[in-house]
């Protein structure tokens, strides 16, 4: 695997220091280089190295008390306070399941990570951040003025390994996997997917038919899928919000997913963000990146799991939101109704 070097740490440091308001991602991104070169460049000035497996991480921040966990992708940035717990390790799949925060974690991509204070205007700010092997952030936890700040040097110090270099080499970012499909298969796509009984059992079936999962959906047409225009994104959350039904919320990288439950509140659009203001969770939404949209309802013993998923142009997953189910379903009528009422994409010919 190739790997990638940044410039100079000392160059990485002045730009920070001339541009302190620019978000972490966006001056990583100014400079041409992965952002966990970024934050290395300040190790020895208020950042450190740390051991990067869960197994190490969560059960610290379970010291921690209330904090902020971030997990977002290029277009989606998913943010809710917490306290960690109840963490069940895994070598593929790990979880931590709290009332607020809930996660899936890959640890074979939490690769990097840093122990991170700053000084800002408004006091120091404290936190985790972890990264794939090319760089790009899995998992933050922010620490908030309520947090346990007494627990951090020592949590620092445990987790801190002998490599504390400023300079990060990082390896060349896979690409995103387009979208697979098989119309072959299309009709033994359609009867294995009436046959399903969990959820789970969906990508074991697109893996049997080498496709993925919106190649499956290009393909498996009515009653189980239904192409939605891009705009029925913001819709549904508008919709959500007026409906008052909780809903679960998932965001994805390849290293963690993390998912809320519970209802919108506050939204406040900014420019191209659609953003969920929300005490406990706030949900970034870059609106102008979402390419295509897709109800789904897959059987399941509890009764339909149905769906709405946004992608972005070249594929990505960018969110999944499920209704949550009452009394033993996996869905439920309020929900059901706000995603039939989404508009269906009209093909315009060329």
């Amino acid at each position: 695997m190739t790997q990638q070097s940044a410039g100079k740490p000392s160059d990485i440091r002045a730009f920070l220091a001339e541009n302190p308001k620019l978000r972490a991602r966006d001056a990583a991104d100014a400079q041409g280089i992965a952002e966990a070169q970024l934050v290395a460049a300040s190790i020895g000035y208020g950042t450190t190295r740390i051991a990067a497996h869960p197994d190490r991480i969560i059960p610290a921040a379970e010291a921690l008390g209330e904090v902020m966990a971030l997990t977002r992708v290029d277009a989606c940035v998913h943010e809710k306070v917490g306290a960690y717990g109840n963490y069940h390790r895994g070598d593929h799949a790990a979880m931590t399941l709290t009332e607020n925060i809930d996660l899936r974690i890959f640890p074979s991509h939490w690769v990097h990570a840093f122990a991170v204070e700053t000084e800002t205007a408004q006091g120091v700010r404290r936190s985790l951040q972890i990264f794939d092997a090319a760089g790009d952030a899995v998992h933050k936890i922010h620490l908030r003025d309520g947090s346990h700040h007494a627990a951090w040097p020592a949590i620092v110090a445990d987790l801190a390994i002998t490599d504390q270099s400023d300079s990060q080499q990082v390896a060349a970012r896979k690409p995103v996997e387009g979208a697979k499909s098989r119309a072959d298969k299309a009709d033994i796509l359609r009867a294995e997917w009436a046959k399903l009984t969990d959820t789970h059992q969906f990508l074991r079936l697109c893996a049997k038919l080498k496709m993925n999962r919106l190649g499956a959906y290009r393909v498996a047409g009515a009653p189980w899928v239904r192409q939605l225009a891009p705009k029925a994104a913001d819709t549904m959350l508008q919709a959500v919000r007026d409906a008052g039904i909780e809903v679960m919320i998932f965001v994805g990288n390849r290293g963690c997913i993390q998912i809320h439950t519970g209802k919108i509140h506050s939204l406040k659009p900014m420019g191209p963000w659609q953003n969920v203001m929300d005490p406990g969770f706030n949900l970034h939404l870059r609106l102008d990146k979402v390419a295509e949209v897709w109800a789904v309802h897959k059987p399941t013993q509890r009764g339909p799991a149905v769906s709405v998923e946004a992608f972005d142009a070249e594929g990505g997953m960018i969110f999944q939101v499920f209704g949550v189910g009452k009394e033993g379903r996996d869905s439920r009528a309020e929900w059901g109704q706000i995603v039939d009422c989404l508009s269906t994409l009209v093909e315009v010919p060329a």
